[in-house]
Formats: C-alpha cells, structure tokens, sequence
C-alpha cells in the first residue's frame, strides 16, 4: 500500500512497510525511510505506484480550470470542505487515487481562490474577497510590465518620461517600494552601474555639479532657495551717528559685510578702536515671520561659485557696512595706549557708524610684506591705521598666549565663472589677516564676558580637553585662551551670532532680553545650528572637493605632490584635498611624495592615483 501525506507544507508520497494506530514507517521513491504519523497522511491507495501517482496528479491538476474548480465548491459546499469531497463532485464519480490528488494540488496552489482549513480540508473563498485579490494580482502584473519597460529603455539609454518628473528622489531618496525605483534598481544591477551614472548616461543630469547641488537642495531647501513674500523689517530712527571713518575689510565677493573697523587719535599717547557690527537685530524681532526665516536656514551656506544667504536680500542690502553712509551698528570701542597697546577702557554703543571704505584683501595684499619690514605703503587706502591695528592685533595675540610663530594652515579662495575655476591661496596669520581675526576674538570674548557678568543667557564656544562645543553657558575656550567667546561678529551669515546681538541690544539699551536663561527656543536654536552648521560645511568641503578636481582637469594636472597623513592618506599640497593612495608604501606622517593621476570622478568626487615616489630636495 502507498500512501500521500503532508510534511513542513508540501505533500510527498511513499511505500507503507509497516503501520500502526497512530504512526507508519514510510520508503520513499528514492529510497528514504521516515516515521509518518498517521493523522498527516491525506491518501492511502493500491496503485498506480508512489511515484507514477504525483506524475499522473500533477499533469491532470494543470488541466483543472482553478476558476471553474472555485464556482463548483462555492456551489456545492458552502462552507468548508475536504478534497475528496470536491474529487467526488468535480469527477462525478468516486475518483482515482490520482485523480484525488490532482484536485488537492490544484486546492493547494490557489490560496488565493481556496482557503486553507486543516490537512486536505479548504474552503472556497467569497466572491467579493476574490475579486478584490484578483484586481490587486492584475494591478501587480502590470506594475511588473511598466517596471520591465522601464527597465528596458533605462539599458537603451533612455528615460522615461514618469522618471524624469521624480528624478530628485530617484537619486537622492529612492523608495524602494515604488516601481519606478524598482526599475532603476533592476536597470543597474543589469548594467553594473550605480544610479547616478545610470541617469547621468541617460541624459537625465544637466550637469556633476548640479547632481552635487541638487542632492544638498534636495534635503535643505526641499521648497526651494527662495524667500518668501511680505517679509518686513523696521529700519532704526534716531541713532547717534559715530564721529569715526570706519572701513571694513573682505574678500572681493564678500556681500555680507559684518564687521568695521575705525582708529581715531585722542591724544596723549593714546588711540580709540572702534570695532563695528552690523546690526540686523534693529531691524526685527525674535517671532517675527523674518526670524522665522533665518531660524529655518541658521546660516548663509558657502560654496564655490555662489552661496544662499540666511537673510533676504533686502535686510542685507538695509544692514551690511556698505561703504557710502551711516549704518547700524553695535559698537565696541576700546582706548588703546599707542606704545604698549594696553586697553584702558571699553564701553559699548548702539550707534549709526559711516562706513568711507569697504577694502578688499586683493587691494591690500602687499601689506602682509610690508608691515613686517616697517614699510607702509602710501597708496593703499587706510595702511596706517591698518598697521596700527595690526600691531595691536600682535600684543592682544601675545596677551592670549598664543604662539605667533606657529605655521598656519593656507587657506584656498575659490573663483568660479562660467565653468573656469581659479583656486588662490591665502596663508593665514599674515599680517591683514591676524589683525581681523584677533579684533573679531577681542569683541567676541568681551561682549561673552559683558553677558555673562550681567547674566543675560547667550550661547557661548567653549573648549576643553581639545573638544570645541556650543553651550548656553559661558565657559573658557582653551584654544584661544579667553575666559569667554560668545560669536557676536557675523549676524547676517549666523543664527547665533543674531541671538547673541538680540541679547546684547537687549542689555546696552536697558531692555528685557528676548531669550531667557534655559529656555525651549534657545536650546533648540543652539542645537539645530550645530547639526546644520556641520553639514553646511561637510557640503562646503565636498563641492571644494569637487571644483579642486575640475581645476586638476582644466589645467590637465597628471602628476602632484603631497603630504602623508597616516596610512595611505595624502594631503594634496596645491589644493584642499586629502586623496587615497592604495599604492603608498608604508611611510611616517609628513614625508613628501609625487603621485599619478589617473582618473577624475566627477560624480563620486574621487580621484584615482598611484604613488611615484618621495619628493627629494636640493
């Protein structure tokens, strides 16, 4: 006797050798001994054979019409039923052993059709149930036909017209449930491709910078660089205007211009320094639709070629020290002694201050050789004052104990027009550049120490142990040897630096400050800024990254030097770019060697390099 039964799901035939109640010994056609337990066996039957059983069932099951099987059982047996039964009904005779079974494979791969009651017992599924599942099966199906259309035409270089409206987040937030997805995803496994260069073969990216652009929009300014309307702010009435000539001093595309500075003599061996602030704080308030804006944005975003400003256009026009009038300023003023540059007084003021000269590091690049052999050049707009600054600029450094004679990491200025990309490096702590740089540490430091004396909440810079944190309390920063910085010099490019004026307008004018200590809208405008800051900056460096391997194409650079770091990291010495040489033999951090270029990806900003050797000097 032979026997069909279920096991884990499937159903298997085999030879009884030996039975009792509640279990069989079972050889299958190949041979197989297992245990059976009785209640598991569906079939017993005498002929045909184990094996020639399953053949004969499963041909005459491909025969079956599932639909016409599903109208029989629902008439017939209204609730559920065993497959013998439907056998019986569906041969109209007491059916074959192959025959049975024939109509139990057929129960058992339609679920979708027959609901599974027990061992060899189903139940017709109800008409509506079906229809429903049957539209959903026929909606997949042709799902899969799009998917595999646009499967085909993504590997012949076209792009469906479906794909083109979704393109941002086919390449930047794919969902994988989504069929169009699916079809980039089955189109680049096929091609080996990834889905960027997909697209791009298929002429779906304008450009490699727009595609880096695109992805930073995409997450940032997901509705766009724009602002909106109806944003108003409130230009100050009756500020006193300074009795100072004030001028700043920037980098020519600089359109935000912060910070001022003015020299006045007194007399008597002494000189007042003015250091001027723009302040857009005067013109709107916290809560305010314009505040909501900047609180959104945090910070204006800089990269190569262009940036997106924290403010509209309109408050930087009405609170940049642009040169030609008076503008609103807070003002720090410090009473200098012209030998040993020691400050006697500092006294702060809201103030109107004129603006006669908005200079440019290109204009006063030869004084960072001058200044330190004594020079002063006539014909570069305010030098004396600039040197005086800059010899104030070396005591306050010495007085942060800060070592003046330590290298300085070069800073690169990028100029890009039209697709031409000029890289310009600018070696910090040169003259011009030391003297802004410790001015902004001196106003910053002593406005963080005039809030926290008058304990007015700000969001301070502190460090310790090498760590550089923000915090709402003041604390010192190590690095640079202050008791207190609090950022209060760029309002119009920083979120936290227009907290911070809030707070300080607040206190110099006799007010109620707007942010109060541990408040829910300080702490979390600090932490926004530092998540969003960090990745203005990583996107900063990328798009630095990608114009550094633009330049090495337009000026077709096949060989370069560099630095080690560690490993098989090298600092790239003509632009601010670490690459990674698999090449490199083992080497101490800081030995020079030459490099090959191979190959530029401009989409995964990556350049391919080879090690040539150590670069030996003369």
């Amino acid at each position: 006797m032979h026997v069909l039964y279920e096991e884990d799901g499937g159903f298997k035939v085999g030879t009884v050798l030996a039975a009792t109640d509640s279990a069989l010994q079972v050889e299958a056609p190949h041979g197989k001994r297992s245990k059976v337990k009785a209640n598991a066996v569906l079939l017993r039957f005498d002929s045909p054979g184990a094996a020639e059983l399953m053949d004969d069932a499963e041909a005459r099951a491909a025969e079956i019409d599932t639909g016409f099987l599903w109208e029989c059982s629902g008439a017939v047996f209204p609730e559920e039923f065993a497959f013998t039964d439907m056998a019986r009904e569906y041969c109209g005779h007491e059916p074959a052993a192959a025959e049975a079974a024939a109509v139990l494979l057929k129960l058992h791969s339609a679920p979708m059709y027959f609901y599974r009651k027990g061992r060899g017992r189903y139940r017709a599924a109800p008409a509506d149930i079906l229809q429903a599942a049957l539209a959903g099966l026929e909606k997949k199906r042709k799902v899969q036909e799009q998917v595999a259309a646009w499967t085909t035409a993504l590997l012949g270089n076209q792009l469906p017209d479906a794909l083109r409206l979704m393109l941002p987040e086919l390449l930047y937030k794919p969902d994988r449930n989504k069929p169009e997805t699916k079809a980039v995803e089955q189109a680049c496994r096929e091609a080996g491709l990834t889905p960027a260069l997909l697209l791009e073969r298929c002429g779906a990216l304008p450009s490699t910078h727009d595609y880096h652009l695109g992805r930073f929009l995409f997450e940032y300014f997901p509705d766009g660089t724009g602002f909106p309307d109806g944003l108003s702010l409130t230009l100050p009435a009756d500020l006193h205007t300074a009795a100072v000539r004030a001028f700043s001093l920037d980098d020519a595309t600089t359109t935000e211009i912060d910070d001022a500075f003015s020299v006045t003599p007194l007399g008597g061996g002494r000189t007042r320094v003015g250091i001027h602030i723009a302040a857009p704080g005067l013109g709107f308030a916290p809560g305010s639709p314009l505040d909501a804006v900047a609180r959104t944005r945090l910070s204006t975003v800089y990269f190569p070629g262009s940036k997106l400003t924290m403010l509209p256009p309109a408050a930087i026009e009405a609170f940049s020290l642009a040169e030609g009038g008076a503008r609103p300023a807070l003002s720090l003023y410090l009473d200098v002694d012209e030998q040993s540059f020691e400050v006697f007084n500092r006294h702060t003021i809201i103030e109107q201050v004129p603006i006669v000269a908005n200079l440019r590091h290109q204009g006063t690049a030869r004084l960072d050789a001058a200044f330190p052999v004594g020079e002063i050049p006539d014909d570069v707009p305010f030098a004396r004052e600039l040197h005086f600054l800059w010899r104030m600029a070396q005591a306050l450094e010495a007085g942060r104990g800060k070592q003046s004679n330590q290298p300085e990491r070069p800073e690169y200025v990028f100029h890009v027009e039209g697709g031409h990309i000029d890289i310009v490096v600018r070696r910090r702590g040169q003259p011009v550049d030391k003297l802004v740089a410790e001015l902004m540490i001196l106003a910053n430091s002593t406005w963080g120490k005039l809030l926290d004396d008058n304990t007015v909440p700000a969001v301070y810079r502190v460090q310790g142990n090498g760590k550089v944190r923000m915090t709402i309390g003041a604390g010192a920063h190590q690095g640079l040897g202050v008791s207190h910085y609090a950022w209060s010099s760029s309002p119009l490019r920083r979120y936290v630096d227009l907290i911070n004026q809030w707070q300080l307008l607040a206190l110099v004018g006799g007010s109620q400050a707007p942010f109060r200590e541990n408040s829910a809208e300080l702490l979390s405008a600090v932490s926004d800024f530092e998540t969003t800051y960090s990745a203005y900056d990583d996107f900063q460096r990328r798009m630095e990254n990608y114009w550094s391997l633009r330049w090495l194409l337009q000026e077709r650079v096949t060989v370069a030097s560099g630095e080690v770091l560690r490993d098989n990291l090298v600092r790239l010495s003509m632009l601010p770019m670490v690459v990674r040489v698999p090449s490199l033999p083992e080497s101490a951090p800081g030995t020079r060697v030459e490099i090959a270029i191979s190959g530029v990806d401009l989409l995964d900003v990556e350049l391919k390099c080879q090690y040539r050797g150590v670069v030996t000097t003369a």
